[in-house]
């Protein structure tokens, strides 16, 4: 079994649904990973079709290679760069956009990306291993209000200010190089924790979406999404933690109630005179099967948020 085989993909038959896949439509595939989604949308398009597919993993973009399929294309790059990326493709608009957000299995797995404490490793976690600090190397030079404010915020972890003080203390003594050595810190700085859960959980998920500037780059890339859908266009969104989620729901919020704009609050409009939304939500929140859960425990956190853009000017 290939690693595009063995990768279990989160919500897909949702996810592709709420697309409203056409046979002759651009989709865009903005997080590739290994590849699940992406043959899920190619098996509903027709000949005249097209996926094009992001990724800033240099593993993610090797493993598509697989795809040998003439409507498909990927390009390493960020979601962030989503704009570029079609203007570099000529221009191009797109009838949907899939947005898989979160860590892929293959990342946590392999021991040497950094991203698990239940193996170690390097403490890399970077996304896209080509460039930018990795955890270690932000860890050893990082201020101790620093450590603790990226804790608090990304981990929501209530002892953040004690582990940032105890990892400040260690690299005093050696630096960070390992998972584990992190790992064992945090154990020993929290104590206690939930039962089932690791008390390194929010630490690590904490360093790695401030290693990876993931909320920043779903906030950069939620307005290019509205700029590069057609009218009737769709975008997906798959998320696994309340911060990414509650980016996505106050954004589609924001879009589909243009009439609450500062500027317009004080014109004396009619509501039949407001501007049209950019985005209508496709249905509620959508969270995994039972069934999905049972086979895909990954998928318990997973939420699934649509929107349709409209004919309104971006």
């Amino acid at each position: 079994m290939t690693e595009l085989e063995s990768h279990a993909p989160v919500m897909v038959e949702e996810a592709v649904a709420g697309l409203n896949v056409q046979e002759d439509g651009v989709y865009v595939d903005a997080t590739f990973g290994r590849g699940g989604h992406a043959r899920a949308i190619l098996l509903r398009l027709g000949t005249g079709g097209r996926l094009l597919a992001l990724d800033r993993d240099p593993d993610a973009v090797a493993a598509a290679a697989a795809i040998a399929d003439p409507r498909f294309a990927i390009r390493h790059a960020p979601f962030s760069a989503l704009g570029k990326v079609l203007e570099a493709e000529g221009g191009i608009r797109i009838d949907g956009l899939l947005l898989d957000l979160g860590v892929s299995s293959p990342q946590l797995d392999n021991a040497a990306r950094g991203f698990s404490f239940r193996q170690d490793g390097p403490l890399d976690m970077r996304m896209d291993t080509t460039r930018g600090p990795t955890a270690a190397e932000w860890l050893n030079v990082a201020e101790e209000r620093e450590i603790a404010e990226v804790i608090d915020a990304y981990g929501e972890e209530r002892f953040a200010k004690r582990i940032a003080r105890a990892i400040v203390a260690a690299r005093a003594e050696q630096p960070f190089k390992t998972t584990r050595q992190l790992g064992v810190l945090v154990a020993k700085a929290v104590g206690t924790r939930e039962p089932g859960q690791d008390p390194a959980t929010r630490t690590f998920q904490a360093l790695r979406i401030h290693v990876n500037q993931e909320l920043a780059e779903l906030e950069q890339v939620l307005p290019q999404a509205i700029a590069s859908l057609k009218p009737g266009g769709r975008v997906a969104v798959i998320s696994f933690h309340s911060l990414e989620d509650r980016i996505v729901k106050r954004f589609f919020l924001a879009a589909e109630r243009p009439g609450a704009h500062p500027a317009l609050a004080r014109m004396p409009l009619r509501e039949r005179d407001l501007p049209q939304p950019l985005l209508w939500r496709v249905g509620r929140a959508i969270k995994a099967g039972a069934a999905e859960v049972a086979r895909n425990p990954r998928s318990r956190s997973a939420v699934l948020r649509i929107a349709e853009r409209t004919e309104a000017a971006a």
